[in-house]
């Protein structure tokens, strides 16, 4: 969805004053791209109409292109539906979390229990999905990891594990009840659920939408919260190539805002709702706050960063980054955050550079520092010397020279952009409102 949108916003506002016909142009793709992106029907006509108003009769600030006006627009819609701001679950002492089937509950349980543990909580977690073969034993064996206790009937009998369970942990600061997964529009299940919701009497409903979910989505909210009156949502599966419309059309149904997003696959892959970084991803504008908190934690100066963006590196520069990179996290989570970057690099480039880079640290390790510069095209002789030295085939490197500048290209088209030349990384921050 993002990169769609960025891409119509680049040819259709080519202007510098406001008018109607680029507008209407604007919103009539932005409606076929929400639609194409598995937003509800009625939920696309309220958000282009806000859209069309406000960016035809708010008055463009000086010093703001018609691209940015609208930009923002676009962003503080979205943001007003998914929520404004974070919002903390500290003092919730009973949390249940529902669902449809494989939605991912189970392992957002887990998540939501490591991160209340390390607020300094003491986190207890109730197993009541008796529908799924071994779904307590997993919620125990992945509890037992993290030393988060968890209680499960052996009758096999949700209700009853709920009463001891609730009994068990009355002492604890937080409860965490992970339901079965159910369609809410199913008889049966929607009572037992009806009942759950009864008996916990939770202080939070946090309904579980995986950003893949599609047209449903709206429907199955809505119904999910007429049974449990829904406080909050966690996206899970946003690492993938999801729409991720569903979960603007789960929020609108419920009136609920998000709460958590499931970023990976590793039970740290999990953060706090933020809307500057989470809408700006999922428009296309990268997470430039996020990338930067990586790189600090990776030891990486601004210019650093700036320098991964603009494609004026050497070879030795290049196994500075990898180095660096690997430290940030995975590959594609980090060019996520770069705006533009993840949509122009093709995903199988992307899939190469993961699996490879330490065999590339391997063969710049071999090189000489005058070939280390890049600056010398590197020959058949030097090549057999450098794929001896690193322990590869000669193929290997000059597939490594070859990806290299590959990148090296992608990457300082990209320094083109406007906002993307050094320097211009806290102009960019500052319009999308980080704080730097």
């Amino acid at each position: 969805m993002g990169k769609s949108i960025s891409d119509l916003m680049r040819r259709v506002l080519t202007k510098t004053t406001v008018d109607r016909e680029s507008v209407e142009a604007l919103v009539k793709g932005l409606q076929r791209i929400l639609l194409q992106s598995d937003v509800d029907i009625q939920l696309v006509y309220k958000l282009s109409q806000n859209i069309r108003d406000r960016s035809l009769n708010q008055k463009l600030p000086e010093g703001v292109t018609l691209r940015e006006h609208v930009t923002r627009i676009i962003y503080e819609e979205i943001v007003n539906l998914l929520g404004e701001k974070q919002e903390t679950l500290i003092g919730k002492k009973r949390i249940m979390l529902v669902g449809l089937f494989g939605s991912g509950k189970t392992t957002s349980a887990v998540r939501l229990g490591r991160y209340l543990q390390k607020q300094g909580l003491k986190v207890g977690m109730i197993a009541a999905d008796y529908h799924r073969p071994a779904a307590p034993q997993q919620l125990k064996q992945l509890g037992d990891q993290l030393n988060i206790p968890v209680h499960y009937s052996d009758t096999k009998d949700p209700f009853e594990a709920l009463q001891s369970g609730l009994s068990k942990f009355h002492k604890f600061d937080s409860i965490i009840v992970d339901t079965a997964g159910r369609d809410a529009l199913d008889g049966e299940m929607a009572k037992e659920l009806k009942r759950m919701y009864e008996m916990v009497k939770p202080d939070e409903v946090l309904l579980v939408i995986p950003a893949d979910i599609g047209r449903i989505a709206g429907k199955q909210a809505e119904e999910f919260h007429k049974l449990t009156r829904v406080t909050g949502v966690i996206i899970t599966k946003t690492d993938g190539t999801a729409k991720g419309g569903g979960a603007l059309s789960a929020c609108s149904a419920t009136s609920a805002k998000v709460k958590f997003i499931g970023v990976g696959e590793k039970v740290e892959d999990f953060e706090p709702y933020d809307p500057v970084r989470f809408v700006s991803r999922l428009l296309g504008m990268g997470d430039l706050q996020g990338l930067l908190e990586r790189a600090k934690e990776a030891e990486f100066k601004e210019e650093d960063v700036e320098k991964i963006m603009s494609g004026k590196f050497s070879l030795q520069d290049f196994y500075d980054q990898i180095s660096g990179m690997q430290k940030m996290g995975p590959l594609d989570q980090v060019l996520d955050m770069i705006p533009g970057m993840k949509n122009a690099i093709p995903e199988n480039l992307i899939e190469i550079q993961k699996g490879k880079l330490k065999k590339y640290k391997y063969i710049i390790d071999s090189m000489t520092k005058e070939e280390r510069k890049g600056e010398d095209e590197i020959h058949s002789s030097r090549i057999k010397r450098v794929a001896k030295g690193a322990g590869v085939n000669e193929s290997e490197v000059r597939e490594m020279l070859k990806q290299y500048k590959q990148s090296k290209k992608m990457i300082k088209k990209l320094g083109g952009v406007k906002g993307m030349k050094r320097g211009n990384l806290a102009k960019m921050a500052k319009k999308l409102g980080i704080k730097m």
